[in-house]
């Protein structure tokens, strides 16, 4: 789900929190050491995305704000702000050429320059907590 977050709306928290879980707490972020990442080069969109992205030739940045149970991707078009958010379950990433996000029948893919390698502690992070999601939520395996 993508969500228009230029300006502050209650209904919009609610869904979020519904669909992700409240933010992490201050003490909680500290102990991870952040629950964003630095912000990334978008290079390539689904088509059912490419709405939320700058027609002409300048640059599009997203970031990542981790949540309990899920990610928010929050994409800038000129003044314009949207969050797309991702619940673990839906969640795949794929790392070819820089790393692909794919949810939802929806994809975004962020160019692999110095910006991502920065953020390399974050995705490991990020995998971190889809894994202990995975094994907290996910199917009973069988022997």
């Amino acid at each position: 789900m993508v969500l228009n977050t230029t300006h502050y709306n209650k209904d919009h928290k609610q869904i979020i929190e519904d669909l992700v879980g409240a933010p992490f707490s201050f003490m909680q972020r500290l102990r991870m050491n952040g629950i964003g990442s630095k912000r990334m080069i978008v290079d390539e969109v689904s088509p059912n995305l490419t709405s939320l992205m700058n027609i002409v030739s300048d640059l599009n940045y997203a970031n990542i704000e981790l949540r309990p149970k899920g990610i928010l991707i929050m994409i800038n078009k000129g003044l314009k702000n949207f969050t797309w958010i991702i619940p673990y379950y839906q969640l795949v990433i794929y790392k070819v050429n820089g790393s692909s996000i794919h949810a939802q029948g929806k994809y975004i893919h962020f160019r692999n320059n110095k910006t991502f390698k920065e953020n390399k502690k974050f995705f490991d992070k990020l995998l971190d907590e889809k894994v202990k999601y995975d094994m907290d939520f996910g199917m009973p395996q069988t022997v």
